[in-house]
């Protein structure tokens, strides 16, 4: 009770605020706007054959809940965000291999700036690559109704101004809406399936099967909690700053702590693995479209050893996964220019030299707390797989990792919107 008249006063607080309530309107107007574009078709594909097919295949309905249901429509926004996301993937990458870069990533929001537009260059031919790679799929099922080139070239220009409209409308959301926008966008899109997915899991379970669905309900508030734990926690390591003596005052000496999140990199590995173990399925429903016996059996393969239940699929996706996990970690937190920043403020970790052996004790530190970090994420991607093989329902294999972006998206935005009601509340007083 004390907890739910917590929860009113505080969003009684924020719609108080007139800066918090200006910011969720808008952001509910871009929402609204991109439902509105994911109901847009881009002409020349048979649509009602097209959902169809989407509502038979496990396959393709995970693709589209990742695209927030803009592929079932074959939408003017039918690429969603992906290509965005791969290009900061690929920014991000490159920071480690080019020094130019890394530099930007060290100049502050100067440097910040340059990265997201080149970030936009980069998206642009990722948005043409995955806008043929869905037409060539729709063409292997016969599902286009043109098949002339300069429809086709149409199709692809309607699909990547599509992506960048997307694109912009996250960079309106960061800039005047609440939270982090790419991620709002694709929250948005995953929320929107989820009452179509709830309500197949319903069909799919008769009144014998209470017990399961029941069990099923249980389960997913366990994983939402085990989310927020895993989210939430942080390893706080202690910093002391050296005293300096100046005129005869004592400055400095202070205790603090510097905290290392068990999941450092949040949900970017996951997304980057799906988008991998998405594509041999994908390439193998193209060959099986093919003339050539040769190609028509490997795509056969390829299809059955990534199905979602398979063990190849399992296996491959939890070490994917655990793989980028601790690979985005080295990325997100770098131990040399932590400890460099350290030692330049006269700051050190009690019992560790400043310099190198900080930089080791780092590191030490961050692989030991993300491989906790990391065998969570692995068993949350494949456990609705393994959900889906005890129970028999498919619609599960959506869940774990759409649970994971919405919960995480959640408790960022929930973050931002409680330090600016801290700020409305220090301004008051000034």
């Amino acid at each position: 009770m004390m907890l739910f008249k917590r929860s009113l006063q505080k969003i009684k607080a924020i719609f108080q605020t007139e800066e918090l309530r200006r910011k969720i309107i808008f952001t509910g107007l871009i929402f609204l706007a991109f439902r509105l574009m994911a109901h847009i078709p881009v002409p020349g594909v048979n649509v009602a054959a097209l959902q169809a097919i989407f509502a038979d295949n496990q396959f393709l309905s995970l693709l589209n809940v990742f695209a927030g249901g803009t592929l079932a429509n074959f939408s003017l926004v039918a690429v969603g965000i992906n290509p965005y996301i791969t290009a900061s993937i690929i920014m991000q990458l490159a920071g480690m291999v080019l020094p130019n870069i890394k530099e930007m990533q060290k100049e502050g929001e100067a440097g910040k700036a340059k990265l997201n537009q080149y970030t936009r260059f980069l998206t642009v031919p990722f948005a043409i690559a995955q806008s043929i790679s869905i037409i060539a799929l729709l063409n292997s099922q016969s599902l286009l109704v043109a098949d002339r080139l300069i429809v086709i070239v149409a199709m692809v220009l309607t699909m990547v101004a599509g992506a960048m409209i997307m694109l912009w409308l996250g960079e309106l959301v960061s800039e005047y809406g609440v939270g982090n926008g790419i991620s709002m966008v694709l929250f948005a899109g995953i929320v929107s399936q989820l009452p179509m997915a709830v309500g197949q899991i319903s069909q799919l379970i008769s009144s014998q099967q209470f017990f399961t669905f029941f069990l099923f309900l249980l389960g997913i508030f366990i994983l939402i909690g085990l989310i927020v734990f895993i989210n939430q926690a942080v390893r706080k390591v202690p910093i002391q700053y050296a005293k300096r003596i100046r005129g005869g005052k004592t400055y400095g000496g202070q205790q603090t702590h510097l905290p290392i999140k068990v999941n450092v990199a949040g949900v970017m590995p996951i997304i980057f693995a799906v988008s991998i173990m998405l594509a041999p399925s994908f390439v193998g429903r193209i060959m099986t479209a093919s003339s050539k016996p040769g190609l028509v059996a490997w795509g056969q393969r390829l299809t059955i050893w990534f199905e979602q239940t398979s063990p190849i699929y399992l296996i491959t996706y939890f070490l994917l996964v655990f793989s980028f996990t601790f690979f985005s970690a080295l990325i997100f937190f770098n131990a040399e220019d932590i400890s460099g920043e350290l030692k330049k403020s006269g700051a050190f970790v009690p019992g560790i030299r400043p310099g190198g052996s900080t930089k080791k004790f780092l590191e030490y530190v961050v692989v030991r707390i993300t491989l906790v970090g990391a065998i969570f994420l692995s068993i949350l991607a494949i456990l609705p797989s393994i959900a889906q093989i005890l129970t028999g329902i498919g619609s599960l294999a959506i869940g774990g990792t759409s649970i994971l972006i919405v919960v995480s998206v959640v408790l960022e935005t929930n973050k931002q919107i409680e330090s600016m009601l801290v700020g409305q509340d220090y301004d008051k007083y000034q």
